[in-house]
């Protein structure tokens, strides 16, 4: 993922306290591999959350703020590394389209933009045409803001994990679900609103025409779990294949470069071991980028997918 400085954190944590355990831990699970690297510890060292952000072997430490309590819960506000990359994806994208929508604005009318600008306008209108209305019919492009907004969020932080030093925001099971409860909210609402109290209840408690009472109950009793589990597996969907697909990507590239470290004392030699793994890394970064595009759009789509299947129940 980002390799510079992947390896000198690697023997920062031989050095370190990690998760309460004591740096001769890391060390002798180290020899116990063989291959002088704690190439567990590294991993989730790099993909778990944590209060430091690292540039080049120096770390800075977040704040850490007393806990807010509300009864009986406590809720932590105290920045992390995922809730910093979170924010500054949220700030590039207002940043690109503020600054975007500022200039088209300011331009001649007669005139189409140019340069990013034409590129970006491509893009949106493809989703609107393409994903938007073809999902979800009439009334859909109220929801081509909601869609896009999707889109480029979950985007910009995949590709900030991509960068050196950088972080994975949807590598976090939190962020996911939460992304996926604001679609369930909208989903939901949206439905309640498209088909009214009587009808949205009828996605629940759905009786067929024509039957019998005793077969009504039996419909109600059976069937009623049923559509209320799917309900809840749509957005639990949502989050686990963005969830798992931002994380399974990094795993791989940060396990293949450990390959240098694992396998770099055999007597086939150190360098050809460094090439072959650098050079597979190499190829998986360039798939990483793909998967980086792919799953922010399958988020989107599907948002726009299930909106379109409530709204239109029958």
């Amino acid at each position: 993922q980002d390799g510079t400085g992947m390896i000198t954190n690697s023997f920062t944590l031989l050095q370190a306290e990690e998760h309460g355990q004591e740096a001769a831990g890391h060390e002798a699970a180290a020899d116990a591999a063989g291959g002088g690297l704690d190439l567990q510890g590294m991993l989730m060292h790099h993909l778990t959350d944590g209060s430091e952000l690292e540039f080049f072997g120096w770390s800075l430490h977040l704040p850490q703020w007393d806990p807010i309590h509300i009864g009986s819960f406590a809720i932590d506000f105290s920045p992390t590394k995922h809730v910093v990359f979170l924010l500054l994806a949220a700030v590039a994208s207002l940043v690109l389209f503020l600054t975007i929508a500022r200039g088209v604005t300011n331009q001649d009318p007669t005139k189409a933009p140019g340069g990013l600008a034409n590129a970006l306008e491509a893009l949106i209108l493809y989703f609107r045409d393409e994903v938007v209305r073809p999902n979800i019919g009439h009334g859909a492009d109220a929801y081509t803001p909601l869609i896009l907004t999707l889109f480029f969020f979950i985007l910009f932080m995949n590709l900030f994990g991509l960068i050196p030093f950088g972080a994975t925001a949807t590598g976090n099971l939190s962020v996911t679900a939460a992304l996926a409860l604001v679609t369930l909210v909208v989903v939901e609402v949206s439905g309640m609103r498209a088909l009214g109290a009587k009808g949205y209840a009828r996605t629940i408690f759905f009786i067929p025409p024509g039957m019998s009472f005793f077969w009504k109950v039996v419909m109600l009793v059976v069937m009623t779990p049923v559509e209320l589990m799917g309900k809840m597996a749509k957005p639990f969907a949502l989050a686990i294949r963005l969830f798992a697909n931002m994380t399974a990507g990094h795993t791989l590239v940060l396990s293949l470069l450990g390959i240098i470290f694992m396998f770099g004392t055999m007597t086939l030699g150190r360098w050809p071991i460094a090439g072959l793994s650098v050079g597979m890394s190499v190829a998986v970064m360039c798939l990483e980028v793909f998967v980086a595009f792919l799953q922010a759009y399958i988020f989107a789509m599907l948002t726009a997918v299930f909106l379109g299947l409530i709204r239109h129940a029958h």
